[in-house]
Order: C-alpha cells, then structure tokens, then sequence
C-alpha cells in the first residue's frame, strides 16, 4: 500500500504549477504560486520533504518547468516576463517579455529549446545552448493558449475555441537557424497538424504520452479525450473521450473541470485532478479507471510524477466550485504519494 504525507512549507497563496525534475534519480521539485514566489523542494530517502529556496517575482508565478539540469529553472509570470533561475546563485535573468501574462513554459531537453506560451496569443522560441546562432522567436497563435506539453518530438498548444496545434520541435529548431535574421525573429509556421478538441467544452489541461505516441486533454466540464499524434484514418479511429469527476448530489451529478493530466514515465497510464478534489489514475488503452483516491481537502490545482515513477506529487487550491472566495485553513497543500509496486500499473487481462 502506498501512503501520503503533506509538504510542511507550501505556498501561501494558489498553486498554478506543480513539475519534479525529469532527470534520472532526482527527487526535486519547483512550484509556482499565486504568492509570487516560485518554490523549490526536495524530497529525501527519509520521507522528509525540504524546502530549499524559493525566489521572488514581481507578480504572480503561473508555471515553472526544469531546464538542462536541476541546476536550471524556467518561469511564467503574470508580469509578462518569461525568466531563467540560477539556482545556485539564485539570479534571475529574463529570456522575452510577451505582451500578456505568460500562461506556459515547457522545455526540451531533445532539441535544447524552452517554449513560452502567453495570453497575448504567442509562443516564443528560446535557444537555451550557449552556442546557439539566433535568439528569441515568435510564432503567432490563432487564440489564446490554456497549456502546452511536451513529448520527446512534439508540442501540444491548447487553445481557446477549442483549437489545438502540434508542432514538431525538430522543425521548430531548425526554422528559429533558419531566420535568425529574419524582421523581430517573427516565424511564419504552420503547425505539423491542427486539431479541433474532440471535448465540446473550454480545455483547461493537456499532457503527451512518454512514449512519443499522442496526448490527453481534458475539459472544464469533466471529460477527458485520448488521441494519437499519427494522422492516419486507423489510428485516428482509436481516440476516444469519456466522463469522470462527476459527484451526485441528491438526484444530479455535479459536474467538475478536470484541472490537471499527468502520464505516468514508466507505465503509460494517467492520473486527473478534479475540482471535486479527487485524483484519480486511468489505463489510456483499456479505457478504464485503474484507481480512485480519497477526496482531498479542495480542488486538485496541478500533478507531477518523478522520473521513475515512484512518487506523485499533487498540489491543492481552492477552485472556488463551491462560490465560496475564502482561502480555509489547509486549502492549499502539497501532497506526496509514495506509489505501491502496482498502484499504477496496468491490470492484466
């Protein structure tokens, strides 16, 4: 069996992000926060959970993701300013400045680029190599973007109306070489693919397959679609999207916005937060539910799992689902699992 036990320090206000490092053996995490500070955390053999910096921003933190090292950490600010953290000195340098909050940051190691996505509807493009030829750029988006993942060779941008565009970063990276004369490093690209949501409602989270094969996105009206980055007609026949962190009350189901998707690195199967504050953990080839949680203390805000797997990390925010605006005791958390042998496998046939 697994057990959970609650980080001593979390933030003081809204968590927006959650990410432990993707590197082999490391046990840190980064946390971004309504309070304006981005966190970093690390989580020993002796199930103790330390707080080992954090570092102040000018306004709100909406996400924060690893770079080349656990040395190297990238943050979103509501400030527009998209920013690189030394973390052994703790200097902080600023990559671009969009024109509107900065939603989104997701970084390859594969291709040595960090990508930023803003709600002034761009993406910029940073070099992150210290030999790299060109600097940064901007690719033009057909409307805002609510989150963007990674796979070893695709991006995922999820958008409002509905839209979803896939990049491929090979073709990302050599395009930003391409024009790095060009007028402002404006790109003119069109995505490999361009997807409308299979869910009928606004997304609210997207995370791609470790296995470089598709993605799942979820919506805020409790659905989650699965999809396959190969275009043909019989794997795209194989997407599928279903219902979950639904609550009855009474006679009706509440309906709750499925906040956060995380894969699992090793197994291949996915864990959702709710707003219903439960998690629950899914086989995305059986379609079936593997494994429910107990309900936690508020809404489910973010989910990340270590590189091998062992641990999940789940971060709690009030959603406000319940129209109440208070910020109670305890509402906000961070929550870590140690993960039975099986907890997250998938099941035999």
């Amino acid at each position: 069996m697994s057990n959970q036990y609650e980080v001593s320090e979390p933030p003081t206000d809204a968590i927006s992000a959650i990410r432990f490092s993707p590197y082999a053996d490391s046990h840190k995490f980064v946390v971004a926060s309504w309070d304006k500070f981005a966190y970093l955390y690390e989580i020993s053999d002796n199930k103790q959970c330390t707080l080992l910096n954090r570092f102040e921003h000018r306004a709100p933190v909406l996400d924060a993701c690893f770079g080349k090292d656990d040395n190297e950490i990238f943050t979103a600010c509501l400030d527009c300013d998209v920013r690189r953290i030394d973390v052994a000195t703790s200097t902080q340098d600023v990559l671009s400045t969009h024109d509107a909050g900065v939603r989104s940051v997701a970084y390859s190691k594969e291709h040595s680029l960090l990508i930023s996505a803003a709600w002034d509807s761009t993406l910029h493009i940073h070099p992150t190599s210290a030999d790299a030829e060109w600097s940064t750029a901007t690719i033009t988006l057909p409307s805002k973007p609510f989150s963007l993942s990674m796979s070893p060779s695709k991006l995922v941008v999820a958008m409002s109306n509905r839209a979803l565009h896939i990049y491929e970063l090979s073709t990302l990276a050599e395009e930003c070489k391409n024009t790095a004369n060009a007028l402002q490093n404006r790109l003119d690209i069109e995505p490999w693919q361009r997807r409308e949501s299979s869910l009928k409602f606004m997304t609210r989270a997207v995370d791609c397959m470790p296995n470089d094969e598709g993605y799942a996105s979820s919506s805020i009206e409790g659905r989650v679609a699965v999809e396959w980055f190969d275009p043909s007609t019989e794997s795209q026949a194989r997407k599928y999207a279903f219902k979950c962190h639904r609550q009855p009350e009474g006679e009706v189901d509440v309906v709750y916005p499925v906040n956060a998707i995380a894969f699992h690195p090793i197994h291949g199967t996915f864990a959702t937060g709710g707003g219903d504050g439960v998690v629950a953990i899914w086989d995305a080839i059986a379609k079936r539910r593997i494994r429910i949680y107990p309900k936690l203390a508020s809404s489910i805000a973010a989910m990340s799992f270590t590189s091998n797997g062992k641990i999940l990390a789940t971060a709690i925010s009030p959603g406000f689902e319940d129209g109440k605006e208070d910020m109670a005791e305890g509402s906000v958390a961070i929550l870590i699992r140690e993960l039975g042998e099986n907890e997250v496998k998938r099941k035999a046939k």
